[in-house]
């Protein structure tokens, strides 16, 4: 059941393939009370596997998610936008109302990754990423004034 008093955030990314994807999944899992959380990106690339294989290594199932663009949300009112990295926050649609728009960027751990030999390689990148997000999702009252 959808409580009323919850912000609705929105973390936009270009492909909501990672960063996006465990933003949401981490806000939900931090604020479940205070905040119903959304991703989407500019456009669609799939869902990360190694963004899936991070997450799961802190308890947190992101295997049911799936990269959607913001005309496949299910609302489409934010009380918040948060663009993830640089090229979403250039461009970020316009949202009516009070809908407020910040930027906060991560690096993009698949392009961190792209020369590492192996898997376990390439998950240090995506742990720094989550890792980096997570700390972030944890000073969102702050942020957000609550």
């Amino acid at each position: 059941m959808s409580n009323p008093d919850r912000l609705k955030l929105l973390f936009l990314c270009t492909g909501n393939s990672c960063r996006s994807q465990m933003a949401e999944a981490l806000c939900r899992h931090i604020h479940p009370e205070m905040i119903e959380a959304f991703s989407c990106g500019t456009e669609k690339h799939g869902l990360n596997p190694l963004a899936v294989k991070a997450m799961q290594e802190i308890g947190i199932d992101m295997s049911t998610h799936y990269s959607k663009t913001l005309e496949e949300l299910p609302v489409s009112d934010f009380d918040y936008v948060f663009t993830v990295c640089g090229h979403a926050d250039e461009a970020c649609p316009v949202f009516a109302g009070g809908t407020r728009v910040i930027h906060h960027g991560f690096d993009d751990p698949p392009k961190l990754a792209r020369d590492c030999g192996s898997e376990s390689e390439a998950l240090v990148h995506y742990r720094r990423v989550r890792d980096e997000i997570g700390n972030y999702m944890l000073t969102l009252p702050e942020v957000l004034g609550r």
